[in-house]
């Protein structure tokens, strides 16, 4: 069994379906791009598969059990859609938001060394530490895009789904980003990422799944790009831009 496993899926707001006959696994250590239009339901998948939403019919199921049922949320780390550019005048600082990623595991009492030594590593790993105290309202959105990273990291997440978590990020920004996903899936952590720039997700991706209500395409890169699969989720004719860094 995979770590994930979405079987026959369908789902709909109200009359309007946006999930139709949806199946595919996600295995542990797979870097998966979710891909298609605006409005194709990859949020909503995306929240089906973590938990987030039950299916009107069919089944998901996570780390072996019932997805929306699960006893085992602590093991995922969800950055959702515009959090790089939420936060205001947050009055938290970058520590506060990435000690929250222990709260799950703290059932009583302070956090205590190991917690402390947890949150300091994923401050490390993702480049962050010089900004512990800043407030995180005066950051910018690829700068909030690595605390929430690292909040998950924190919570010794198994799985991060990462919900366009780009979008108002520079370019520079965005590339560093995309890095230190790809260093995180090196060391065994699991991605699910929504992504609008197909180039990006098929260079960086090790599994596509291209959706609009019903799955068109489920597997590597390269073979995606050679079939029609973006262009019928499209409805038009469609290319994949490769970027050069």
């Amino acid at each position: 069994m995979g770590l994930i496993e979405v079987r026959d899926v369908s789902f709909a707001y109200a009359d309007r379906p946006v999930i139709d006959g949806v199946s595919l696994t996600v295995e542990a250590g797979d870097f998966l791009g979710l891909v298609g239009p605006n409005g194709s339901g990859k949020t909503t998948l995306l929240e089906l598969m973590i938990g987030l939403r039950e299916p009107d019919r069919g089944s998901v199921s996570l780390f072996g059990e019932s997805a929306h049922a699960s006893s085992e949320r602590d093991r995922i780390g969800f950055v959702p859609q515009n959090a790089g550019n939420s936060g205001g005048e947050m009055p938290v600082t970058v520590r506060e938001v990435v000690r929250m990623g222990r709260y799950p595991r703290k059932l009583v009492g302070r956090l205590g060394d190991t917690d402390r030594r947890a949150v300091a590593d994923a401050m490390r790993r993702v480049d962050i530490t010089d900004l512990a105290e800043r407030r995180v309202g005066r950051l910018s959105g690829g700068q909030r895009q690595r605390v929430f990273i690292a909040r998950a990291l924190a919570a010794e997440a198994d799985l991060l789904a990462l919900d366009e978590p780009t979008v108002g990020v520079d370019a520079e920004s965005r590339e560093a980003f995309y890095t230190l996903l790809g260093e995180l899936n090196d060391e065994g952590i699991t991605i699910i990422l929504i992504e609008h720039d197909i180039g990006v997700v098929t260079t960086h991706a090790s599994e596509i799944a291209c959706l609009n209500r019903e799955l068109y395409f489920h597997g590597d890169p390269e073979t995606f790009v050679e079939t029609n699969a973006l262009a019928d989720a499209y409805g038009g004719t469609q290319s994949v831009v490769h970027h050069d860094h």
